[in-house]
């Protein structure tokens, strides 16, 4: 299994993300042929190799003329561009489908803080310095340099954000910036290393999108370690450090899980659906009930959902409202599991999705999406059976 674990001690820009990707070994001259198929102009990529507190890696800066064209359009080099009118630009670049999708996921996260903020619809947001040439380069570029690298699974650490003020296009704003701290909810963040923002609202906005689970104790085997070098002279290295890595389990995955229970007899029993749905949609990985006795013969339910750590507070906060538990267990699990990847298979009742269980790079079983199943029956007016069978016999593995 393929990892990429971002080890944000000094937090994540978009520069530091590009720079450190091409660290790791995304060739800079497909990055640069592939963002000038964007219709944007009036910059240039500079790469060079440098060293910061010691530490040698690649540095990347995205040079801007005073004015950027786009037909006969000028706009200073800090112009403002509408979410609408980005999603147009991306829209009609010659990328592929997955680089593309990637890029909106990254700008919509912005422009959903940006809308929350201020109180606008998400499409009538403008940005500011993300609206900038510089960082559409950044977070395009970094769905290119994700793609190519092409993980199975993303991890991170805590993310570093720094201390001080930061001056934002409304005025000065304690770290971290508005925005930045929007993303990052639900995320596992510290304050105060440096008195300096060290995560821009890009980098945010990249790890929200690109990240599967926030941990400081990965397992893992470490392949190739890169460093991507910020601009500025900090009391730490102001670098941000990537590692290429391999799943220590040879053909399975082990990750460490929370495991949170508790016992309920006091609740009826049609709120646990609605609780199992809350859960659920809070990023639980599982949800299960069991029946069981509890003192004085009572009968109760059992209730456990499973998570990830960086999850584990948002699911208690749910447990506590939605049910009549006064208290929740936690404790820490692990994991061992068949690698997974979802291929799409396309079928006379639409395009279905697949979960593929492997073993030694070697597919043993599978299974369509159900959901997906449950809507093409009934669009269809078939038999849930019937699209099954479609997909079984449809889908290519390899």
């Amino acid at each position: 299994m393929n990892i990429l674990y971002y080890h944000c001690f000094a937090g994540i820009s978009g520069d530091m993300n590009l720079a450190a990707m091409i660290d790791l070994g995304v060739p800079p001259e497909l990055l640069k042929n592939e963002i000038a198929k964007l219709n944007v102009g009036g910059y240039k990529i500079e790469i060079k190799e440098t060293i910061k507190s010691g530490i040698t890696g690649t540095q990347v800066t995205v040079v801007l003329d005073q004015t950027e064209h786009q037909g006969n359009k000028h706009e200073h080099k800090h112009g403002h561009r509408s979410y609408k009118a980005i999603k147009n630009i991306i829209a009609d670049a010659d990328l592929s489908n997955e680089v593309k999708k990637t890029s909106l996921n990254i700008f919509e996260k912005i422009a959903a803080a940006e809308a929350k903020i201020h109180g606008k619809n998400i499409d009538d947001v403008h940005f500011h310095e993300v609206g900038a040439v510089d960082s559409i380069v950044d977070i395009v570029g970094a769905a290119i340099c994700y793609h190519y690298l092409a993980p199975e699974k993303t991890l991170c650490s805590t993310v570093e954000l720094g201390g001080g003020f930061v001056n934002c296009a409304h005025g000065k704003f304690p770290v971290p910036a508005p925005a930045t701290a929007e993303i990052l909810k639900s995320v596992p963040v510290k304050l105060g290393t440096v008195n300096f923002e060290t995560t821009t609202p890009t980098g945010a906005a990249i790890l929200a999108t690109l990240v599967d689970e926030f941990t400081d104790t990965p397992n893992f085997l470490i392949e190739k370690t890169s460093y991507g070098i910020g601009h500025r002279d900090l009391e730490i290295p102001n670098v941000l450090r990537v590692h290429l890595a391999k799943s220590i389990h040879g053909n399975y995955m082990k990750e460490t899980a929370i495991l949170l229970e508790c016992n309920i007899d006091d609740m009826p029993a049609e709120h646990f659906e609605f609780l199992s749905e809350r859960l659920l949609s809070a990023g639980a990985s599982d949800v299960y009930l069991t029946p069981i006795i509890m003192k004085k013969s009572r009968p109760a339910t059992m209730l456990s959902v499973l998570c990830s750590q960086s999850k584990s507070n948002k699911l208690t906060d749910v447990i506590l409202q939605e049910s009549t538990s006064l208290g929740v267990r936690q404790k820490e699990i692990s994991k061992i599991m068949l690698e997974r990847k979802v291929v799409n298979t396309d079928t006379k009742y639409g395009s279905i999705d697949v979960k593929v269980a492997y073993s030694a790079d070697h597919p043993i079983k599978f299974k369509p999406e159900y959901e997906q199943c449950k809507t093409a029956a009934i669009k269809h007016g078939v038999a849930i059976s019937e699209v099954v069978n479609e997909v079984i016999k449809s889908v290519k593995i390899k």
